[in-house]
């Protein structure tokens, strides 16, 4: 492991300031970079130490934002803003562009090799990504077997996991077979993981605030999709050296 360090990214994006948290390892030379989406709420402490985490394993990573620097607390108010945009394709992959663009901008990332990740909107927009073409060496998600427009699954060009809960009323059985259906009619690699028992959400810490009814944390199986997480890192996107860099 090594150290890291963060700092705090503006942007525009879909009409607002988008305020992003971006985690850097130590050291000298270009690295792998991870793209990590949060939950529909919006951007948390709970992205943004993971984004510490991927740096302190050697990746560059960027936690974006959704909301403006908003973490939109009220289920209601997330919903009214998180269903119009996960019916728009074109405004995720905007959001999703901007922060790509933010993270390939930084000195340290290799821009030929970014793996995206995301939860629930997150996790849809970085399949959006992979869906308009976007050169991404791994596409994870978790509570996001989201369905795109009809042949689009096609662009994608690179491995696709996803996660989501046995008992996800949102993620429902018939999403996740369409889901994969749309995967396997593309021949894309993919692979999906059903967690016993859990439910929507259930890799994100219990809140302090009101939340929809299916959510729920599974703190067992919020540890076993981040290992399954950094397992598919590790397959699609290693850390590795560049040339002449030096010693981390």
């Amino acid at each position: 492991m090594t150290t890291m360090t963060t700092r705090t990214v503006e942007y525009p994006a879909d009409g607002l300031t988008m305020i992003g948290h971006l985690a850097v390892p130590a050291g000298a030379g270009r690295r792998p970079a991870v793209l990590l989406g949060p939950e529909g709420t919006g951007l948390s402490d709970v992205e943004c130490r993971r984004a510490d985490a991927l740096a302190e394993l050697g990746y560059v990573a960027l936690a974006f934002d959704l909301h403006g620097g908003r973490y939109l607390e009220d289920p209601e108010e997330m919903l009214a803003r998180c269903l119009p945009l996960l019916a728009d394709p074109d405004r995720m992959r905007g959001i999703g562009h901007a922060a790509l663009d933010v993270l390939r901008a930084e000195p340290r990332t290799d821009p030929d090799r970014i793996a995206a990740i995301g939860y629930g909107t997150g996790g849809a927009i970085g399949l959006e990504l992979g869906r308009a073409g976007v050169n991404l060496r791994a596409i994870g998600t978790v509570n996001a077997t989201t369905t795109g427009r009809p042949g689009e699954a096609a662009h994608i060009r690179c491995p696709v996991w996803a996660g989501v809960g046995s008992e996800d009323p949102i993620m429902s059985t018939a999403q996740r077979n369409a889901f994969t259906a749309e995967m396997q009619a593309a021949g894309v690699d993919w692979r999906l993981t059903v967690y016993g028992g859990a439910l929507h959400a259930f890799h994100h810490p219990t809140v302090d605030h009101t939340v929809r009814p299916g959510v729920g944390y599974h703190p067992r199986h919020a540890q076993r999709a981040w290992r399954d997480i950094l397992d598919l890192l590790a397959e699609c996107l290693p850390v590795t050296e560049e040339p002449g860099a030096g010693p981390r």
